[in-house]
């Protein structure tokens, strides 16, 4: 059994730009957990309509 592991989850989520205004993107995390108990977020990014990746810090939440 393994204590430490690490997954990939992907959920839509609601973001804001300055060109584009409010829309809603599908935001990919990687956890890392602890006997399949979540406690760290090492990464987290979207991808783009034209299949770009992009890190999720250049955006922010929509209000």
């Amino acid at each position: 059994m393994k204590l430490i592991s690490i997954k990939r989850e992907t959920q839509p989520e609601g973001r804001f730009t300055r060109k584009m205004g409010s829309f809603m993107t599908n935001v990919t995390y990687i956890k890392k957990q602890f006997m399949s108990i979540p406690y760290k977020t090492l990464h987290k990014y979207r991808e783009t309509y034209y299949g770009e990746v992009k890190d999720c810090e250049d955006c922010n939440l929509a209000k």
